[in-house]
């Protein structure tokens, strides 16, 4: 039997929220240095955002309003890629490898919105 969109939809949103606290997780064992301080704020902000967004796109009311809220969880992933990428994890290897999960993560999320957004116009 071949999954319904409300199972995909809700796999998603299962999926935005594991990752956003897979990036908490991660955040909790990097270093407290100034700028990291301030690039672990920016993190968590877009990582909870890129699913906060895809279930308001799922709550929306029109076709406009989806879209809209799908670009805004990509833009979120995105940013949450770079911010990523930023955080220093002072060379230590384990660290650095869930960073690189995370910011492969990241690519796969936007890569799946891209694919909702090209669907959906």
């Amino acid at each position: 039997m071949a999954e319904s969109s409300s199972s995909k939809r809700y796999d998603l949103e299962e999926r935005t929220l594991k990752y956003a606290s897979r990036v908490r997780s991660f955040l909790g064992k990097v270093p407290r240095t100034i700028s990291n301080i301030e690039d672990i704020k920016q993190v968590v902000r877009a990582s909870g955002s890129i699913g906060a967004n895809y279930i308001e796109a799922n709550e929306s009311l029109s076709r406009k309003d989806f879209l809209m809220r799908i670009k805004i969880s990509r833009k979120e992933a995105k940013e949450c890629e770079y911010w990523l990428k930023l955080i220093d994890v002072g060379g230590n290897p384990d660290l650095q490898d869930e960073q690189s999960d995370l910011t492969q993560e990241a690519k796969e999320l936007m890569m799946i919105f891209s694919a909702i957004m090209r669907k959906s116009e």
